[in-house]
């Protein structure tokens, strides 16, 4: 069994589980009888009188939640809405205002909990709506309560941070809400200043919150009455990476506190979590989930190409995405050089792309994103940073130009697109080096990807103007790598170790 399964987990023995073909099955043909089994009439009941309980202005009392269970998973769709899971009034406007009229599955299951108080382990596929489950009740309980450091939202990557941020402020526009982006490659003196006003929300990369804790021991003792610790892509957060910048972060929380995981992937980490420290915790997991599997409206399919003609290819769709309907696509590279030479190919191409990588500096990570989610370029090379959490709705396709050493990370990918039950499309360019990836990939996922073909003679016409371009990036990255060590011997030698010290320990 992977290490994201749980069949070999002791512990877990709430989710039930059908085979991946058996799920696949049902999605491909909607065959009607391959349902869960219904409620009992006790179920159904306890449910109603529930749902009933929380429609209030407030959120009903800890009794009534903790009788509350998760959607039915009878497929039948019941009338809730947010106000009848306990959600006030005005943020209810606010939802209706940003078109989230009826709550997702993972929102119905999660939110009642949030409100009565409960920690919560929530799982469910990507683009289901988690952010939402989190930031409503997070958001109602403020406004009753508004003080200092309410909240605290742990993310791996800084781009999640600033869109988590941004999806904050949205549903937090109808109260005088305040909040803190804590990421690495901006100022740390700003972000200090920033986290001493105790903002009531604050939105943080691990390493760059450890760093400022460390360094300022006035700024810990407003993290001393915290409600709230969100992990987001929490099965990312608790792999041995984050281990010494999350041990030192919750030494500064009090012990009073709500703990809500949220996540796309159930792995060994968070079964193991939930077995031993998180045993009276709100546990949710979507219908039929299975951990690692892809949406239901996504088209995934495969080019199978020769090594060396990779760029050609890639080339050839990019410069086709009008013919094929795609407002924008997400390249995904399996290196941060690799991802900046393609950007420097593609630029003496002349297709307009912005290149996302850890590389980079933050001001110019942020423009390059800013630039596509605006829909100034429709193409964005990327490394995995951007593989988790970004929700652009105008991603039609994902190409894995590289495929990604670990199988899970490819359902990360994809998921950027056919969101929110729209539509989507994942190509993946696979050479005679590719094979056994793929075969892992369709063992992870439960079905096989779909061979996908492209008129060789057509695509073979722009071999000498793309080799021709491969050559004149060659030389032009040589010439950037000579000055970039230049740059960085000269700097070594003006700051000396004091100072390279002190840079390396600003992480994210």
């Amino acid at each position: 069994m992977s290490q994201d399964g749980l069949e070999d987990t002791t512990g877990i023995t709430l989710f039930a589980k059908q085979t991946k073909k058996r799920r696949r099955k049902e999605k491909e043909t909607g065959d009607a009888a391959q349902k869960p089994p219904p409620e009992t009439e006790n179920d159904s009941k306890s449910v109603e009188q529930n749902t009933a309980a929380l429609g209030a202005e407030t959120a009903a009392n800890d009794e009534a939640t903790e009788r509350q269970e998760p959607a039915s998973t009878s497929g039948q769709e019941a009338p809730v809405t947010f106000r009848s899971l306990g959600i006030s009034e005005w943020l209810d406007r606010v939802c209706k205002s940003l078109g989230m009229v009826r709550p997702t599955q993972v929102q119905r299951g999660c939110i009642p909990a949030i409100l009565g108080g409960r920690d919560v382990l929530g799982t469910a596929h990507t683009g289901s709506g988690k952010t939402a489950a989190f930031a409503l009740p997070i958001l109602q309980r403020l406004a009753r309560e508004p003080y200092g450091i309410f909240a605290l939202v742990l993310t791996p990557t800084r781009e999640l941070a600033m869109q988590l941020a941004d999806q904050f402020r949205a549903l937090g526009s109808g109260m005088s809400l305040t909040d803190a982006v804590v990421i690495g490659g901006l100022d740390m003196q700003s972000q200090a200043k920033a986290l001493a006003q105790r903002p009531h929300i604050i939105v943080a990369t691990p390493g760059r919150l450890r760093d400022l804790l460390s360094a300022h021991a006035d700024l810990a003792e407003g993290f001393n009455r915290v409600a709230f610790l969100v992990l987001d892509e929490a099965d990312r957060l608790l792999e041995p990476t984050f281990e010494s910048e999350l041990r030192v972060i919750a030494s500064h929380l009090p012990a009073q506190r709500q703990t809500l995981l949220f996540s796309a992937t159930l792995t060994r980490s968070l079964a193991t979590l939930q077995a031993s420290a998180l045993r009276d915790a709100f546990l949710f997991q979507a219908d039929a989930y299975e951990g690692l599997e892809t949406a239901v409206n996504l088209r995934e399919d495969y080019l199978f190409i020769p090594a060396k003609v990779r760029e050609l290819y890639l080339v050839h769709v990019l410069e086709s995405l009008e013919e094929f309907s795609i407002r924008s696509a997400i390249v995904f590279c399996s290196t941060c050089r690799g991802c900046h030479l393609l950007s420097l190919l593609l630029a003496e191409l002349g297709v307009a792309s912005v290149a996302l990588h850890s590389h980079l500096t933050q001001g110019r990570r942020l423009a390059a994103l800013h630039r596509f989610k605006s829909g100034g370029v429709p193409i964005l090379l990327a490394t995995d940073v951007a593989s988790r959490g970004l929700d652009i709705p105008t991603v039609d396709l994902v190409v894995n130009y590289e495929l990604p050493s670990l199988p899970r990370d490819y359902v990360h990918r994809v998921g950027r697109t056919a969101r929110a039950g729209r539509g989507g499309w994942a190509l993946s360019l696979v050479t005679q080096y590719d094979v056994e990836l793929v075969q892992h990939i369709e063992s992870l996922i439960g079905h096989q990807l779909r061979e996908f073909t492209l008129d060789e003679a057509q695509v073979l016409k722009g071999i000498t103007r793309v080799y021709s371009a491969k050559r004149s990036v060659a030389v032009k990255a040589l010439e950037d790598e000579s000055r970039d060590d230049k740059h960085r011997q000269l700097i070594r030698r003006k700051s000396g170790p004091k100072k390279a010290k002190k840079v390396k320990g600003g992480t994210d």
